[in-house]
């Protein structure tokens, strides 16, 4: 039992790395697409923003589609399915082919996204939750380095296509291990289905929209803060390669040892709690990136990126433990307004980069930053929720909740 749930550990935090090995794979080599497919840099940006406008329009719709289906099944399906559009823009002919596929990057990615999340929301319970969640985090942690990382170094020394097509076998292999090592979840208890009115007004409630709303906000700052960092270093004094570029992300490794110390520490403690010290890491390093020094920089974008890979973990974690009735579509939802954020924060500071360059910006991203912990303090206050009705084996139901595991210890929780 013990050996099952480790190696469920191991396969979500690659279904971390999976879900966002390609998805900001571009983030460090903007500047060779605007070269090499005649585009200004702005344009050549809709390259990240493509894929998460994908996320965003199919994260919604992501649980009615494979709801039906076993969870394992769809998530060994959908990582193994993310190398083909990897593949294919290796070979595109013309910068829009090169989006096409982007575009359907984005839209396979929250399939893996929302049945992970779900995956864990079904399997544990309580304070697991967010450290299993937080294990998951520290997973696409490791993913969005590798991607920016290998992009850059490959596109160096041999070229972007060639970063497409590593980038597509490592999904590959990344896809054959969570295979191997995911096991099936228990069979759900069976349960009174709430009515749908009930299950909409779920998804709307103030709770969950603060959740909404911190998700758009942290990954905005991130986006915004990793793509123009980038065209910010790239130019004098510092004027960076795209090597040394894909080597910055490193400070994303920051966050793969502190999440899931966080997550840990934090099982018996509110997510806000958590949200708090996020906001206040990101707006120390988006400070310091202000302050001329190469050194400094690059550890107030690790101060940065930890900050975002923690408020990301306290949000998912509190979206699963908040919606009891659509939990699968109260993490959809969670997801479009993240990724939305992602592509707000590719385009809107552009129009700032222009007129007010790097300082601008960071003025727009500590803004965001506040703005998340603004949202989290006066929403993610505790309510009440109506307790589920569970059935027995003859199908009669009991007023009692239904049986949950012990949130206190790393158990599995098998019917």
């Amino acid at each position: 039992m013990n050996s099952r749930l480790h190696c469920a550990r191991i396969a979500l935090f690659l279904c971390g790395c999976a879900a966002f090995l390609n998805l900001y794979a571009t983030q460090s080599i903007l500047q060779e697409f605007a070269q090499g497919f005649q585009v200004s840099v702005r344009e050549a940006g809709w390259s990240i923003t493509v894929t998460t406008l994908g996320v965003a329009i199919t994260a919604p719709f992501v649980s009615r589609f494979t709801g039906r289906f076993e969870q394992r099944s769809v998530i060994v399906g959908a990582s193994l399915l993310l190398a083909l559009p990897a593949v294919l823009a290796a070979y595109a002919g013309s910068f829009t082919e090169l989006l096409v596929w982007r575009f359907a990057e984005g839209m396979l990615i929250p399939v893996v996204f929302a049945t992970s999340v779900a995956y864990i929301g079904d399997r544990w319970s309580g304070g697991s939750v967010t450290e299993v969640t937080s294990l998951y985090v520290a997973g696409t942690v490791l993913g969005g380095f590798a991607g920016r990382f290998v992009t850059g170094v490959v596109t160096e020394y041999a070229g972007w296509r060639e970063a497409f097509e590593l980038l597509a076998a490592a999904s590959l292999l990344i896809g054959v291990a969570i295979g191997v090592l995911l096991p099936p979840n228990p069979r759900p208890l069976t349960k009174v289905a709430p009515s749908r009115l009930l299950a909409v007004r779920e998804l709307y409630s103030k709770r969950l929209l603060a959740a909404y709303g911190v998700g758009f906000c942290v990954l905005f700052s991130q986006v915004a803060t990793f793509t123009y960092a980038g065209l910010y270093l790239s130019q004098a004094p510092f004027e960076l390669g795209t090597a040394a570029l894909g080597a910055i992300y490193a400070v994303f490794l920051l966050a793969l040892v502190v999440i899931p110390i966080a997550g840990r520490l934090s099982k018996s403690r509110p997510q806000s709690e958590l949200l708090v010290g996020a906001a206040l890491l990101g707006v120390c390093g988006s400070a310091l990136t202000l302050l001329p020094s190469l050194w400094l920089i690059v550890l107030g974008l690790a101060l940065s990126s930890t900050g975002v890979f923690l408020a990301q973990a306290a949000a998912n974690s509190f979206t699963t433990a908040t919606a009891r009735h659509n939990k699968a579509g109260a993490v959809g939802l969670y997801l479009t307004c993240y990724y939305l954020g992602g592509s707000f924060g590719a385009v809107v500071p552009a129009m700032i980069w222009s007129r007010f360059g790097w300082p601008g910006c960071v003025a727009l991203i500590i803004g965001f930053q506040l703005l998340s912990l603004m949202i989290a303090v006066s929403g993610w206050k505790p309510g009440t929720t109506a307790t589920p009705v569970a059935r027995d084996a003859n199908g009669r139901g009991s007023t009692g909740p239904i049986p949950q595991p012990d949130s206190s210890s790393n158990k599995e929780y098998v019917r």
